[in-house]
């Protein structure tokens, strides 16, 4: 969702009907290919990495929601806070998924 909606303002130039940060769409666009490309792969793939990967993609966005909450706390649409908050929500959720299924794998050794 991040990809379509980024991408629909940084490469097609279609503005909502709200102010933008400039710079979000951009987040948003570049952040969901990597997502898709690199994080998503990983994961797929079982690889040690993906945690590495969805912890950072994590990291990341409760980064920029910092910054949206503290700097830009004026002039932040609602609709970016809700896309912000779904996706941490969606990678908290992996993220445990992560743990959860690492605790239940067999020890090797």
């Amino acid at each position: 969702m991040a990809v379509f909606a980024g991408g629909q303002v940084v490469l097609l130039g279609h503005m909502p009907d709200y102010h933008v940060i400039p710079w979000l769409p951009w987040y948003n666009f570049t952040v969901g290919v990597i997502t898709v490309v690199i994080t998503a792969l990983l994961l797929w793939k079982a690889l040690p990495a993906g945690r590495s990967a969805s912890l950072a993609t994590f990291a990341a966005h409760a980064t920029v929601m910092t910054i949206l909450l503290t700097a830009y706390r004026n002039e932040v649409a609602i609709d970016s806070l809700r896309a912000m908050t779904i996706r941490l929500t969606a990678w908290t959720v992996i993220l445990l998924l992560i743990y959860w299924q690492g605790e239940r794998a067999p020890q090797q050794g």
